[in-house]
């Protein structure tokens, strides 16, 4: 029975979406607001080929950069709300309207139908080998001595960014931040020792720490990740901080309940694949899935509370 629902709940998602003429149905889009190559362009792709089998349509993933991940947020929020158009987004995507000041035209709340939580992946704070730092208090006496000026960021308005400076606010700091485009950037200067330190996601540095070319020095979230697990915590190391970063696939407003439900139902069986699983551990991520309201509940929660935080620290992004 249940495999026969499943069946129904992809016809019913196939006609609700179809043109009125007998023809192939549109392929599905999923948007990826930041350029090919980094995190999450990589797992929309992976996504994307596991999907399509299971909803008998082409699913492709579009590049959509610009502007922070606005562009691309921006073109799926004002698209029809057919199914055929999706956004496959990273935490960044309800930063940016609190962060910019102008070009922000939704809200990634109110205009946006959550559909499924795909991983959560914690940020982990990065030495260079050149620099000493072993610890979040060598960072402190570094800084407070004036031998360490700023933080490498893959981007200003990045949960990276934001994270550091609610770091900087509790340990009465002033380090800089030294604004990237994207973690690649970030990772290459810490290799060569151009800058000290960074925040980065786990993915993108966990090779490194295998050879012992860069230092992990602590991980952003409350409870160690099981992907480095010998990585203590802001937390643990005296700092009462806890934010992780996630992906999750959205549609436009108003996307019917049986298309949410549809996608939701099949982006969870291809979570559960051992290759995704094993692709996402490799990017640092721990899998999440769940209904729709996950995504929501944890897409909200963030909204609210770095609305807070950015107020509160009066950090904005030109």
């Amino acid at each position: 029975m249940k495999t026969l629902g499943r069946r129904a709940l992809t016809l019913g998602f196939a006609a609700l979406s179809a043109p009125a003429v007998a023809q192939p149905a549109r392929p599905i889009t999923l948007v990826v607001a930041y350029p090919p190559g980094g995190d999450t362009d990589a797992l929309a792709r992976l996504f994307a080929d596991r999907l399509a089998p299971r909803l008998g349509r082409q699913v492709i993933v579009e590049n959509r950069s610009g502007a922070s991940g606005v562009v691309g947020t921006q073109y799926v929020a004002r698209v029809p709300p057919d199914g055929s158009i999706l956004l496959f987004a990273p935490s960044t995507f309800p930063l940016a309207p609190l962060v910019l000041k102008q070009g922000v035209t939704y809200n990634p709340v109110s205009d946006f139908t959550p559909v499924h939580m795909i991983a959560t992946n914690p940020m982990v704070l990065v030495a260079s080998r050149q620099s000493g730092i072993r610890s979040l208090a060598d960072v402190v006496s570094q800084a407070r001595a004036g031998h360490l000026v700023g933080y490498g960021s893959p981007g200003s308005g990045s949960p990276m960014h934001i994270f550091a400076e609610m770091f900087n606010h509790l340990a009465k700091l002033q380090l800089a931040e030294i604004s990237y485009r994207g973690v690649a950037p970030v990772v290459n200067d810490l290799l060569s020792n151009s800058i000290g330190i960074g925040l980065v996601t786990i993915g993108a540095v966990y090779d490194h720490f295998k050879a012992g070319t860069l230092v992990p020095v602590a991980v952003s979230e409350g409870a160690r990740s099981p992907v480095l697990p010998e990585v203590p915590t802001y937390k643990e190391s005296g700092y009462d901080l806890d934010v992780t970063t996630w992906w999750g696939l959205f549609g436009p407003r108003g996307l019917p309940t049986s298309m949410v439900e549809t996608l939701n139902s099949h982006m969870n069986d291809v979570l559960a694949l051992p290759d995704v699983q094993e692709r996402l551990a490799a990017f640092g991520g721990v899998p999440a899935g769940g209904p729709p309201s996950r995504l929501a509940d944890v897409n909200r929660t963030d909204f609210e509370r770095f609305a807070r935080v950015v107020r509160d620290l009066n950090i904005r992004v030109e």
